[in-house]
């Protein structure tokens, strides 16, 4: 049995969607939520300061890395 009931055409449900956003509120953040940002990215820089720098602790660039160096060595090793 076929469905009399007229569904909506894209454009339709475009507009609908639209008009649905256009209506909602914005929300604020909460208070002194810039300030937990800002102080969760300085605990993240100084967590960073390690000795090694970062891509040097991916371990593919370090193996690349021993490579390289052992490729373009003098060969003063193997003597």
């Amino acid at each position: 049995m076929p469905d009399s009931a007229p569904r909506p055409t894209a454009d339709e449900d475009w507009e609908n969607l639209l008009h649905q956003w256009r209506t909602q509120q914005i929300t604020q953040p909460q208070p002194f939520f810039y300030s937990r940002v800002r102080a969760q990215l300085i605990n993240e820089a100084s967590a960073e300061s390690q000795l090694l720098p970062t891509w040097l602790r991916w371990p593919s660039y370090a193996i690349m890395l021993g490579i390289i160096l052992m490729l373009s060595g003098d060969g003063a090793i193997i003597r």
